[in-house]
């Protein structure tokens, strides 16, 4: 059964930040060689508060096979607490398009190696699109149960 249609990551690196790092600690979270698989890591520029320029890393990944083994990775990654947080808090982590947001804190990740889900800003970002047919909030919300338990 697919569980989501395409899985987006995206970190934000400031300035005063070691972008090799962080860009290293993404490709980690994805269990295959991105170059093998033609994925390309997306860069851009932004212009932060203060004219600080952020660099933006975004992985798209729209394959079946690589979306599950980044979901199979990940769910190995998190503990059974951080399992039930995503449960407890599915609904407001579910938009009005079925995508279901995570956060993971860039400094545990880059310091600890150690996943440490975030409500705040400082984070990679992960969007899910839940593959819920027909295409219900409903029905997303039983699949993203059905994920993480």
């Amino acid at each position: 059964m697919k569980l989501v249609h395409n899985i987006t990551i995206t970190v934000f690196v400031k300035p005063e930040e070691d972008k090799e790092e962080i860009k290293k600690r993404l490709i980690e979270l994805i269990p295959f060689d991105l170059a093998e698989q033609k994925i390309k890591i997306e860069e851009q520029t932004a212009q932060g508060f203060n004219e600080r320029k952020i660099k933006i890393y975004t992985v798209h990944l729209k394959k079946t096979t690589h979306t599950k083994q980044f979901l199979k990775n990940f769910l190995n990654l998190l503990n059974e607490e951080q399992k039930k947080l995503l449960i407890a808090q599915k609904e407001s982590r579910l938009d009005e398009e079925c995508n279901f947001f995570i956060r993971i804190e860039k400094e545990a990740l880059a310091e600890k190696q150690k996943i440490q889900l975030t409500e705040g800003g400082n984070c990679y970002h992960i969007r899910l699109s839940v593959a819920a047919f027909p295409k219900t909030r409903e029905n997303a919300l039983k699949i993203v149960d059905n994920l993480f338990s």
